[in-house]
């Protein structure tokens, strides 16, 4: 029998084990900046815009014309209150004016002049001249010149008395009256009948009209109330432009071919200059019809 070869002993495996890895340092965190929000510009620029004195303008405009129209809610937007004039003044038309006598007193015409609110100013007058066949208005000469002089447009009123003659009453108005270029036409103030039957008021005011007319080439304005003129003047005196009372109402109602130019629409207004009310009007049509209307 053969013997086995003598077996080499067999080497144990050498098992290669992990190196540990070596331990890296860990960076500490970055501390991330953190901007401190600074309140002192936000207060001052607050505190420059609260002391602004356009700041203060700008609210008290806004609250007033917010208030404005609040106040509004429901009303008519073309017939609105006017504080510093004290009345109700019709937004539609675009040229008004006053009429004054004796009973307005002295008048400051400058202060007149400067009056304003939201684009209303005072931008023509008539004034009382002579009444009946006697009486001049003591004011007149001064009113004539003082308001003219301030550039308000005059035009010159005379009350008509319906039992008196209505050609001297015509004759006595012009010997009174300088009447130029650039004022507006003459006016007959007739709004009672004085115990005279309508037909004889018609006649002598027809007369006093003619007369008039035939020296200074012009109409004169018939200036009467809305219920006088539908009474006793209506479709007597077409030809004739128009000047109507009829007060504290948004429009006037004398009908669409009434030849009405002047409005006569509150007797309580407050002017600046004025120490009494006055009577308010307001001119129908616009600037360029209204220059049309001035004696030439």
């Amino acid at each position: 029998m053969t013997t086995p070869k003598e077996l080499k002993p067999i080497k144990p495996r050498k098992v290669q084990t992990a190196k540990p890895r070596a331990k890296t340092a860990r960076k500490p965190p970055v501390k991330k900046k953190t901007q401190t929000f600074s309140w002192k510009p936000v207060v001052i620029g607050a505190l420059l815009v609260l002391l602004s004195p356009f700041y203060y303008g700008y609210v008290v405009s806004f609250f007033s014309a917010s208030w404005q129209w609040v106040k509004n809610i429901g009303q008519n937007p073309h017939y609105r209150n006017y504080k510093s004039f004290g009345i109700d003044i019709p937004t539609r038309y675009k040229i008004h004016g006053i009429d004054v006598s004796y009973a307005q007193g002295k008048i400051d015409w400058p202060k007149v002049r400067a009056m304003e609110e939201d684009s209303v100013r005072i931008s023509f007058a008539f004034i009382k001249a002579t009444e009946g066949l006697l009486t001049v208005d003591p004011y007149f000469k001064r009113n004539w010149r003082e308001a003219a002089k301030n550039g308000i447009r005059c035009g010159a009123y005379h009350f008509f008395r319906p039992y008196k003659d209505g050609l001297w009453q015509a004759r006595f108005f012009l010997q009174n009256v300088n009447i130029e270029s650039g004022d507006l036409p003459p006016v007959v103030d007739i709004e009672r009948l004085d115990n005279v039957p309508p037909q004889e008021m018609r006649k002598q005011l027809k007369t006093f009209l003619k007369h008039v007319e035939s020296k200074l080439k012009t109409k004169p304005i018939i200036y009467t109330g809305l219920s006088f003129y539908k009474d006793y003047l209506e479709g007597g005196f077409d030809e004739y432009p128009l000047w109507i009372a009829h007060y504290n109402k948004p429009e006037l109602k004398a009908g669409k071919d009434t030849n009405w130019w002047f409005w006569q629409h509150s007797e309580t207004a407050h002017i600046t200059g004025i120490n009494h009310t006055v009577d308010f009007n307001a001119f129908k049509g616009d600037s360029l019809q209204f220059e049309q209307m001035l004696i030439r």
